[in-house]
């Protein structure tokens, strides 16, 4: 009895303490809305005023938009669609994908891609309109201190991404206890407000915002572009279930997170119906004045938090897409010995803070770059919505009129706020347009040029079992060790092979062609890792797979063929592998100038033996010339 208390305890605590790291990472975005997003929807180019009634209408839409979207659709269902525990919009590309015909699986990755993109301009407005509304409390404390809120933004961001190479393993302890302050002063805030003016509860009924709708069409439409900014960083649940669990998101959601938010939004909207000049900044002016400054101090810690949990997610997206193929290699640090989730990306990293500063010193404020965060989120959100529909009708075999039931009114929500986003294409929104076809430009470029390239090679080699009998029946000279050739396909011989054996003349003891493949699922068993195949004496064929979400290591193929009886010393084997040198043509196959960016992609991708941890002294690299 004893024993099973103590289990119980134990379990409490380990969930609680899940529960708690996932408010960080989880819902950073999400829950720093409430800086910006209300006072958006009185933006001068909207029109609205702070009346009783448009303030009523605004909070209905904003509970309901939360209820609908956050809580039913991504709470309860997109959770619900987990590969092996993993989420994500490419990871629910893939899931779509896998029952698919070729073609109608090649339109389900294109859409995953093009939610890549949309997280890619994410990734760089998030942290910037995000740190940019926290210090433009700054101007709420003292008018004088404005024109410091951009050196500000800008120190805050430089230092958080040059400290990224230190991982966030030791950070990470701090973003849930600082979270839980956050969303507890969110809710004490609203809370007291709506004690004072608790008129505010009426906004839970539908039919203010339905009315609102109905009778001021127009207005209303537009100002949809602003509501939806209670929803970002929503993509973030599901991107994040591997890390935390579906368990540990909705336990937040529901205890804390939902009603802390709920609770600041009503009492942003009880502060504008007794006194409507706080239309200004309706967060900050939710507090006394003492309090001003202290609540700064958090919501920049807060922002921060927030930012790092897209800029962790960037990395695993980007990683994502390097292993499925459609960006080339790039260096993956791994800062957590024990966490396998927490890694760095130097040149995504970089990359990321340029437009961030780049975006910052363009829009200038807050309420400028709201324009450009719209349709990144809504383009987001209906991605998801198809994707999902893919995936109840093909995977949870749902009956058309149940999809149609559910999904389409999904489907027509998210597709009415991006078209209000759509609006404001001209103010901002076309920035993370431009970031999306950037993102599948280079990812679509990238994936047909190593197609062009494999099939060149396969053209130019001999097939690999008709030239091991070959070597068998007239074998030239045999020296001791052990030599690896990568090689992308495995019918062929690799050109390292052939270059090897014609100016070298010698065959190593022992022979092994290795392939590494990437499966279309996150993970895979250390018993699935490697399939060994002994093509004749000395000759053997190695195909190591691995999931999207893991990282090849050539120490962990050797480990895993040691259980196939193949056992393999990295320090007694000599690597080689072909160096393709590309050479744009007009041999059909792509435009000029997309070869041209295909080969400036190749000659800077990392090195495959820094890829694959393999020691440069163990390596001999050997040169082709290919012709696009």
């Amino acid at each position: 009895m004893k024993w099973n208390f103590i289990m119980s305890r134990q379990l409490h605590q380990g969930r609680a303490a899940i529960t708690l790291a996932a408010l960080g990472v989880v819902y950073g975005d999400l829950g720093t809305s409430p800086l910006y997003a209300l006072k958006e929807c009185f933006a001068g180019h909207i029109g609205l005023q702070p009346g009783p009634q448009e303030v009523l209408s605004l909070i209905s839409l904003f509970f309901w938009t939360i209820m609908v979207v956050v809580s039913f659709k991504y709470v309860l269902l997109v959770l619900s669609a987990d590969d092996k525990g993993e989420g994500g919009v490419l990871t629910l590309a893939s899931l779509a994908s896998r029952r698919l015909s070729p073609r109608a699986r090649a339109i389900a990755m294109l859409l995953g891609l093009v939610g890549v993109g949309l997280f890619a301009g994410d990734a760089v407005i998030t942290p910037a309109i995000s740190v940019l509304s926290a210090v433009e409390g700054l101007g709420v404390i003292a008018p004088d201190l404005a024109p410091f809120v951009l050196p500000v933004t800008l120190i805050v961001l430089v230092i958080l991404f040059g400290a990224q190479h230190y991982g966030t393993a030791g950070i990470g302890k701090l973003f849930g206890p600082i979270m839980l302050l956050w969303f507890g002063v969110l809710a004490l805030l609203g809370a007291l407000e709506v004690i004072q003016n608790p008129v505010i509860l009426q906004a839970i009924n539908p039919l203010y915002a339905f009315d609102f709708i109905v009778e001021r069409p127009g207005v209303a439409f537009i100002t949809l572009g602003a509501v939806v900014l209670c929803v970002t960083g929503t993509e973030a649940l599901y991107a994040d279930m591997g890390h935390f669990g579906r368990g540990a998101i909705r336990l937040a959601w529901g205890s804390l997170v939902m009603p802390a938010l709920l609770l600041n939004y009503f009492g942003q909207g009880a502060l504008l119906l007794r006194n409507p000049a706080a239309v200004e900044n309706p967060f900050y002016l939710l507090a006394p004045s003492w309090l001003t400054l202290p609540l700064l101090v958090l919501a920049t810690m807060a922002t921060v938090i927030a930012s790092q949990a897209v800029i962790s997610g960037t990395y695993s997206v980007v990683r994502q897409a390097i292993l499925l193929g459609y960006l080339p290699r790039q260096e993956i640090r791994h800062t957590s010995e024990r966490e396998i989730g927490q890694i760095y990306l130097p040149l995504v990293n970089w990359l990321l803070l340029a437009g961030i500063v780049i975006v910052i010193l363009w829009f200038q404020t807050s309420s400028n770059l709201a324009a450009a965060y719209g349709i990144a989120v809504t383009g987001t959100m209906v991605l998801t919505t198809l994707l999902l529909m893919v995936v109840a009708a093909t995977r949870w075999k749902w009956p058309r009129w149940l999809i149609a039931l559910v999904c389409a009114p999904l489907l027509l929500v998210d597709a009415t706020f991006f078209a209000a986003n759509s609006t404001k294409l001209l103010a901002g929104g076309w920035l993370p347009i431009l970031f999306a076809l950037l993102a599948i430009l280079v990812m679509t470029t990238w994936k047909r040029g190593r197609e062009l390239v494999l099939d060149k090679l396969e053209n130019k080699s001999f097939a690999l079992t008709r030239f091991v009998d070959n070597m068998l029946e007239h074998p030239p000279l045999r020296v001791p060790g052990t030599a690896v050739f990568l090689s992308r396909s495995e019918q062929v011989v690799p050109h390292a092979m052939l270059h090897n054996l014609k100016h070298n003349k010698i065959l190593h003891e022992r022979i092994i062609f290795l392939t590494v493949r990437i499966k279309d699922e996150p993970w895979l068993a250390f018993s699935e890792r490697v399939q060994p195949k002994q093509l004749g004496e000395g000759f053997w064929q190695v195909v190591a797979h691995f999931g999207y979400k893991e990282t090849p290591d050539m120490e962990e193929i050797f480990q895993a063929c040691a259980q196939h009886d193949l056992k393999v010393a990295m320090s007694q084997t000599s690597f080689f592998l072909s160096h393709e040198n590309l050479v744009s043509t007009d041999i059909p196959g792509m435009a000029r100038w997309r070869e041209g960016l295909f080969v400036w992609m190749n000659r800077n991708s990392l090195k495959a033996t820094d890829f694959f941890h393999i020691p440069a002294n163990r390596v001999v690299e050997l040169g082709v010339l290919l012709e696009l």
